[in-house]
């Protein structure tokens, strides 16, 4: 009898057996593409769309398309719960899938806190598609005054959003935002102090403001309010407060880590039922708990379709490897960049052009099975 694939997510852990759909149907597999997009964006190259640097259809893989054409069913929606007994997940409009073997690309979001008013001009940093239209209503607060941009979280993606708003502003040719970031405790605090220094250098020339030791406490929607009692006007509002697993895997009742992530061995391979695999954000690897970074998603791409053609077919699990140091670059916008890998460190132009060849060209390597 047919075995019956699921892959929840067309995310960067799911390239590869995305990639491979044909073979496996050919092995006598059906194969479902759960997805709430019908294109993925690469979230490394989503603060260089916000400013521009890149356009839409650079960034994005067409998951639909890529899917159907090998012969697999897409459908376009979010997975709501798991029943890993009935072996049957559940859409939120109750649509129900049922699976032999699934596997898990949920990716994460940020979370939102306590908003009082309109929400039109305060967005979160993920899901990356949003930024499309964060930049349609930035330039248009730049044609119309100097807007007040708060940018709320001290990590990498609040470094990188500051950044690429201040390019936005210069290319359009309106009027020049006033930037602040509220970094809470400190600002990339877990990274080098070399790090820091370089990317709050680049920053603070720009006139970007780097508020550190203060929190905010609430969010009007045109107002910032701080733990200290001070008040910042805010006409736009970015939320780049760190990332959580998707809640699928807690509200189904399925082990987690202690960041709600889908608990999995070293086969990424859920402790509790052997059927179900995951990958990137949405998984806490209990060997050893693995930053929130696209690296790693991309290591676990080989392991995940081998061991999903191996419980699909038969065969021994592949354990994952994480790996050793990984390279870390991040993109401040004005084609300047950071750069750290071991002992090595820059910053500039010469770190921007590294990270744009090496985005360009994992785009294109994934864009060609389109």
């Amino acid at each position: 009898m047919q075995k019956q694939l699921v892959l929840i997510g067309g995310g960067h852990a799911h390239m590869v057996t995305l990639a491979n759909l044909a073979m496996i149907i050919e092995k006598g597999n059906g194969v479902t593409v759960i997805g709430p997009s019908e294109f993925h964006y690469y979230s490394g190259m989503g603060p260089g769309m916000l400013s521009g640097t890149y356009r839409p259809e650079e960034i994005r893989f067409a998951t639909r398309h890529v899917v159907e054409k090998q012969g697999g069913t897409f459908l376009h929606g979010k997975a709501a719960t798991i029943d890993p007994e009935k072996k049957v997940v559940t859409l939120e409009t109750g649509h129900t899938v049922p699976y032999d073997v699934l596997s898990c690309n949920a990716g994460s979001h940020v979370p939102k806190p306590a908003i009082a008013g309109e929400l039109a001009d305060i967005f979160t940093v993920k899901p990356i598609e949003r930024l499309m239209e964060a930049k349609r209503r930035l330039v248009g607060h730049f044609g119309r005054h100097a807007p007040h941009v708060v940018i709320v979280g001290g990590g990498p993606s609040s470094a990188e959003v500051a950044g690429n708003v201040w390019q936005l502003a210069t290319t359009t040719g309106g009027h020049m935002p006033h930037i602040t970031v509220c970094a809470g405790s400190a600002f990339m605090s877990v990274f080098p102090a070399s790090v820091r220094r370089k990317i709050s250098s680049v920053l603070r020339r720009r006139g970007i403001t780097i508020r550190e030791g203060v929190y905010v406490k609430s969010i009007l929607h045109d107002t910032v309010t701080l733990d200290n009692g001070e008040t910042l006007p805010a006409d736009f509002i970015f939320l780049a407060l760190g990332v959580k697993p998707s809640a699928i895997f807690a509200n189904s009742g399925i082990a987690t880590g202690p960041d709600g992530g889908l608990r999995v061995n070293r086969f990424l391979q859920s402790i509790q039922h052997p059927d179900i695999f995951g990958g990137g954000d949405c998984i806490y690897f209990q060997d050893q708990p693995l930053d929130k970074v696209g690296v790693y998603a991309v290591r676990q791409n080989p392991v995940l379709l081998h061991n999903i053609m191996a419980r699909l077919n038969g065969g021994d699990l592949m354990p994952f490897d994480p790996g050793g140091d990984y390279l870390l670059i991040f993109n401040l916008g004005g084609r300047a960049g950071v750069l750290k890998k071991r002992w090595l460190e820059f910053s500039g132009r010469p770190a921007f052009i590294v990270k744009d060849y090496i985005d360009r060209k994992f785009m294109k390597e994934f864009q060609a099975i389109e």
